[in-house]
């Protein structure tokens, strides 16, 4: 059983584990640390996303190292500005394409900067349902729809006359 100073940090087998690290008390007696593959109970930093990394070269400038935010964030603010020029249902329409262009750009691509969040499947399934959700919103809007979905209007008129 291999055994070192206390001080400087000792290797030790058996009931610990095989190989199983131990800090030292180097700084007024502090109990040894055990250094472990398992997560620790408070964690004191996050992981990035898988796919979280840098969308161009590191010495590229920041805004090429972001661009796929960037599209997005971008499309979307037109969308908005569109949408407060009295444009309502294209700028709805550009908002829904722009969170399914995200959707997309993090299925497809390896690294998109900023635009990965969570887990790729949870970023996919979030900005796709919220893509598609304004988009048939958008295209359901009225005056004049430019889809109509039956079952979606029958259950409208349903909770607005069962109101009363």
């Amino acid at each position: 059983m291999p055994a070192e100073d206390a001080r400087a940090g000792a290797v030790t087998r058996g009931a610990k584990g095989a190989g199983a690290v131990t800090r030292g008390t180097e700084h007024g007696g502090e109990r040894p640390q055990r250094i472990t593959r398992r997560f620790p109970r408070i964690t004191r930093d996050t992981a990035r996303p898988e796919g979280g990394g840098r969308a161009a070269r590191g010495d590229a400038p920041a805004p090429a190292r972001q661009w796929p935010l960037l599209v997005v964030l971008g499309a979307v603010a037109l969308g908005l500005l569109l949408t407060s020029l009295d444009l309502f249902r294209v700028g709805s329409l550009l908002i829904g394409a722009a969170l399914l262009a995200g959707a997309v750009m993090r299925w497809i691509l390896p690294g998109v900067g900023m635009l990965a969040v969570r887990s790729r499947f949870t970023d996919i399934a979030t900005y796709g349902i919220l893509g598609l959700a304004i988009v048939l919103l958008a295209l359901m809007a009225q005056p004049k729809p430019w889809i109509v979905v039956p079952f979606l209007k029958d259950t409208l008129h349903f909770t607005l006359s069962s109101n009363r």
